[in-house]
């Protein structure tokens, strides 16, 4: 199989279903050798066998992306099993809701490991690999994709320690993009909009996702998103890092992020009473933040 990603290798977290598995095939399909990460091994040797299928290369891993030294065996297996290692998509997660009042230790904690470390592990050990290639003075195009999410964007009733996860992977990803350059890594991140068991498990989401009957522009599909993420996975995007984007159906945003406004400057210190002018000030200029998810 040839395309965009032809000769390269790639490590896809989570990829035993959802939208983990559209970018293993999608990935595949351009040419990408592809390691598919999951610790449901029946569910991503299924996702195996249909690239082998179509002529593509992939083969499972079940390392654990939450354990440190086990998720190393990932990236030793894409250097001993295809010969390299281009690209690192962590895509892997969990939902584990309940309203902020309501939540539970455990269920903040799962959500953390799950998303923050796993996101920094598997990466921290392709970084490791890619440094030391540089400073053999090979030439480096590596990639790390990472997956955010509205909910860390914007927050999301709800959906606390998920919304605190994926905002946390936002930054992460700006730290890995100005930290990283210099080796010839670039970081982005993306913020999905797709049907996968996690989006449809609301059954009104379920409704307003499901594939349409009439064969007409499937906007939910996952592998919409799968196309940027190959983009983004190709040299062509070697110049493109740092960056936070929003894909849906056919449509591709370029999250802006946190920016520091004008503000109010009296060149001197306020005094608490006097602050409530000045804020009145502030907010009726400034652009209101978009809306919590949910409400």
């Amino acid at each position: 199989m040839s395309g965009i990603l032809e000769g390269r290798v790639a490590i896809v977290t989570g990829a035993g279903g959802g939208l983990g598995a559209a970018h293993a095939k999608v990935f595949a399909s351009e040419g990408c050798a592809v390691i598919v990460n999951d610790i449901n091994t029946d569910a991503a040797q299924a996702v195996v066998d249909d690239i082998v299928a179509a002529g593509g290369r992939a083969e499972v891993n079940s390392s654990d992306i939450t354990h440190y030294d086990d998720s190393l065996n990932a990236i030793k297996q894409a250097i001993d099993g295809f010969g390299g290692l281009h690209i690192v998509l962590n895509n892997a997660g969990i939902n584990r809701d309940r309203m902020f009042a309501s939540m539970t230790e455990a269920e903040w904690d799962a959500i953390m490991s799950v998303h923050l470390k796993g996101h920094f592990c598997m990466s921290s050990h392709a970084v490791h690999y890619w440094r030391g290639q540089a400073k053999e003075g090979n030439t480096v195009d590596a990639r790390i994709i990472n997956t955010t999410s509205g909910a860390g964007l914007q927050g999301s009733i709800g959906q606390s320690n998920y919304a605190a996860a994926k905002a946390g992977i936002a930054a992460l990803t700006l730290n890995q993009a100005a930290e990283l350059g210099r080796y010839g890594i670039t970081a982005n991140a993306i913020a999905p909009s797709a049907r996968t068991g996690m989006t449809t498990a609301v059954p009104e989401m379920a409704e307003r996702m499901k594939k349409p009957d009439d064969g007409s522009f499937d906007h939910f599909a996952p592998e919409n998103v799968s196309n940027l993420l190959a983009w983004l996975a190709s040299p062509a995007a070697a110049n493109v890092s740092g960056r936070v984007f929003e894909a849906e159906g056919g449509r591709i945003c370029i999250c802006d992020g946190w920016r520091t406004t004008d503000g109010v400057d009296r060149g001197a210190a306020w005094a608490p009473a006097e602050i409530g002018e000045a804020m009145e000030e502030l907010l009726a200029k400034e652009s209101p933040a978009q809306k919590v998810w949910g409400t």
